[in-house]
């Protein structure tokens, strides 16, 4: 009695631990948007362009502009669309017009065009169509940050089977200095919905899942492809482990192929919307009537367009008028090189140089440990917690009938990776080495943000970054000094973040 007793209470305090995450990500977004609202009626903005709508060059597009209910709502909606919402919801209302939009990718004016046209479509004759696109991104975001959340601390646990490691972690991405962003009509909720969830369920053995939401990551942001190196870390360990433990040069050669397959599934919608804008500025062109890029042997647009409009470019943006922006994103640059060197001084030669390939001939092959289903299928929440299922079954003869009942998913289990009353072992450190792949990835991309990008969007670029947050949370927690500065960074970010940005003043 008192073993069923005492399996229930941890039952009910692991429901209670991830709703505390989902009512942390609401808090956060009603604090962002609170802000925004409250910056935005006491300030006047820096730039009023964002509220002028010109007619759509198709004829075909609505932009009627009849006698409105609530006009003034409307006009509020309006004026909170700036910086790199004005593109997305203007490509939502009359799709790609000019050659610099092609920047922005479609998934989300897609997702803003379908929501404005189904369900807020009974609102347009009240506040106006393109308030009610406004509308549209700011719901669709902000629900996917919520989700997003959901998915990092499963994320999480599955990593450090740790949930107080997984909670503070999630708990700073609520948080995080770029949340100005996923609060507006941007792609980073989407984005770290799509990344994050892909992840989760290639760890969980959803291989098919994860590279559909791979994909659309890649349909979203354009370093959503950058995805596919966790597809193709996942099998150049699995042909490893087939050569050297099985002695299979045959099943090394199918799990390759099984892996560039999937990972050219990834590049699929990056690839199609290259040659839709091919399509649409370079096609029934004369050679004096077309764009540079036409005429390479391959078009690619995406990278003309940066170069050309916004002048992106290797240590182009070395320059010392540049220097409040390279302060500016200091701080996110600064925990990425410290995230980045902590692992490389951890895991220097065995890990680091041989990408695991040493520690996985050694000890376990590492891609068991990071993707224990390979290829044959999904495995149950259970069997992605690793070692410990192994633990409890022998100290709880009733986990498998428990397993057994799991099988009818409901919220709260969506919600729980972990099966209930299972004990979770509380990791004194920070050195799990299946954050290789991730941490390989922070690497590229923070490198990109430095050397390549304009350097203030790194904060908002790298905030989806799952290292991040989990070195910080190793911070908080083993360097007591530490937390004040992280956490006063994320408060004085989000503070100067909804004041700078929602009024039209730059801000990463």
């Amino acid at each position: 009695m008192s073993t069923d007793t005492s399996q229930t209470q941890v039952s009910i305090n692991e429901i209670n631990e991830s709703n505390k995450i989902l009512r942390a990500a609401l808090v956060s977004r009603i604090l962002v948007l609170s802000l925004i609202i409250l910056w935005r009626s006491l300030l006047s903005p820096y730039d009023t362009s964002a509220i002028l709508n010109p007619d759509c060059l198709s004829s075909d597009s609505d932009t009627s502009s009849e006698s409105l209910i609530w006009p003034k709502i409307g006009s509020a909606i309006e004026g909170s669309i700036v910086w790199d919402g004005v593109y997305f919801i203007r490509i939502a209302q009359c799709g790609y017009e000019y050659e610099q939009t092609y920047a922005f990718f479609p998934l989300l004016p897609i997702f803003i065009y379908i929501l404005s046209r189904t369900i807020f479509a009974p609102l347009v004759p009240i506040i106006g169509y393109r308030a009610v696109l406004g509308l549209s991104g700011y719901v669709i975001n902000n629900i996917a940050f919520l989700l997003a959340a959901v998915y990092f601390y499963r994320l999480s646990i599955i990593i450090f089977k740790d949930r107080k490691t997984a909670f503070r972690a999630s708990m700073l991405f609520c948080f995080n200095p770029a949340s100005i962003f996923y609060s507006s009509i941007y792609t980073e909720s989407l984005y770290s919905l799509l990344s994050l969830g892909g992840i989760y369920h290639l760890l969980s053995g959803g291989n098919t899942i994860a590279m559909l939401l791979f994909a659309l990551s890649g349909f979203t942001r354009s370093n959503g492809v950058l995805n596919a190196g966790y597809i193709c870390f996942q099998a150049m360990h699995q042909a490893y482990d087939a050569i050297v433990r099985k002695n299979s040069v045959g099943l090394a050669a199918m799990t390759l192929i099984d892996g560039a397959l999937r990972s050219l599934c990834i590049f699929a919608p990056f690839i199609a919307f290259q040659a839709y804008g091919y399509h649409n500025l370079c096609r029934g062109l004369i050679s004096d009537e077309m764009r540079p890029w036409c005429e390479e042997s391959v078009p690619f647009f995406y990278g003309f367009i940066q170069r050309h409009y916004w002048g992106v470019g290797f240590l182009k943006y070395f320059q010392l008028k540049q220097l409040p922006n390279f302060l500016l994103a200091s701080p996110i640059l600064c925990l990425a090189l410290c995230t980045i060197a902590y692992h490389v001084k951890l895991w220097l030669d065995e890990i680091v140089f041989s990408l695991g390939f040493r520690a996985s001939h050694n000890e376990k092959n590492l891609a068991d440990i990071l993707y224990p289903s390979g290829i044959s299928g999904r495995l149950s929440d259970a069997q992605v917690s690793g070692e410990i299922s192994s633990e409890v079954s022998r100290e709880n003869p009733n986990l498998r009938q428990r397993k057994k009942m799991s099988k009818g998913r409901t919220l709260s289990s969506w919600l729980n990776p972990l099966p209930s009353g299972t004990v979770v072992p509380v990791k004194s450190d920070y050195s799990s080495i299946i954050v290789v792949p991730f941490v390989l990835h922070l690497a590229f991309i923070s490198a990109a943000a430095f050397f390549v990008m304009h350097v203030q969007v790194a904060t908002r670029f790298l905030s989806s970054s799952p290292p991040l947050y989990w070195f910080s949370s190793y911070l908080v927690a083993h360097r007591g000094r530490c937390a004040y500065f992280i956490w006063a960074y994320s408060g004085a970010y989000i503070l100067i973040g909804s004041l700078l940005f929602s009024n039209f003043y730059p801000f990463t």
